[in-house]
């Protein structure tokens, strides 16, 4: 055997001896290194199955009430919803509230469903895109079952220029003006809105509507 032949051998010996010996020392714990890999990836995957699962329930449980609500089965759908509130997941409970409230409404509890959303609109625990939709649906219930300052108290604070809400708000605040009698108010409102080119079309198209309807009756004069 040439000395190169016999240095390849003891080479190669000695990392055969090396690869046994790392083995000794590390193999059980690579092994549950990649045990722990293939539990963790297992759970993670069941999880989101069950997650998956549990909001796929939920859905259909919020399409039923629905069904419920449109034939008008306003009571079973109520309990549906009450229901899905209280065992629903994801976010479904927070729209079984919401639509908890325009049930109540539909069913002619205005003082009920104005409750229900208020509940929604102090709810810190919710967006708070959320909770000024809360507010605007209690402010437009209002506006036909309430006073101006009851319509004010939830959507004043949603005409800021920079909130998304602020046309509708302005909207629900100008009805409400316009049958309490504050014709002024309630053109300056339209008007401001009609003027708004990041208004929605139909929203200036009702705000100009309404500002004719006013000028018209010259309540505003």
């Amino acid at each position: 055997m040439s000395d190169d032949s016999f240095i390849r051998e003891v080479n190669q010996e000695y990392r055969q001896a090396q690869a046994r010996a790392m083995w000794d020392r590390y193999g059980p714990i690579g092994i549950g290194i990649a045990l722990a890999i293939v539990l963790a990836t297992a759970a993670w995957v069941g999880w989101e199955y069950w997650q998956t699962s549990k909001a796929n329930t939920s859905g259909d449980a919020f399409s039923q009430a629905l069904r419920l609500s449109s034939e008008g089965k306003q009571d079973e759908a109520l309990a549906a919803l009450k229901a899905l509130e209280a065992d629903g997941h994801g976010a479904y409970p927070l729209l079984a509230r919401m639509r908890a409230a325009t049930v109540l409404a539909d069913k002619g509890d205005f003082a009920g469903a104005v409750k229900e959303f208020d509940a929604v609109a102090a709810d810190n625990a919710i967006p708070r895109a959320i909770r000024d939709m809360a507010r605007l649906r209690a402010g437009y219930v209002l506006v036909d079952n309430g006073s101006y300052q009851d319509v004010s108290t939830r959507v004043e604070v949603l005409t800021d220029d920079a909130n998304m809400l602020r046309h509708s708000a302005r909207e629900a605040l100008g009805l409400s003006a316009w049958k309490e009698g504050k014709a002024k108010d309630a053109l300056a409102l339209f008007d401001q809105i009609a003027s708004d080119d990041t208004a929605p079309r139909n929203a200036r198209e009702r705000a100009s509507m309404m500002a004719e309807l006013i000028r018209g009756s010259g309540a505003a004069l």
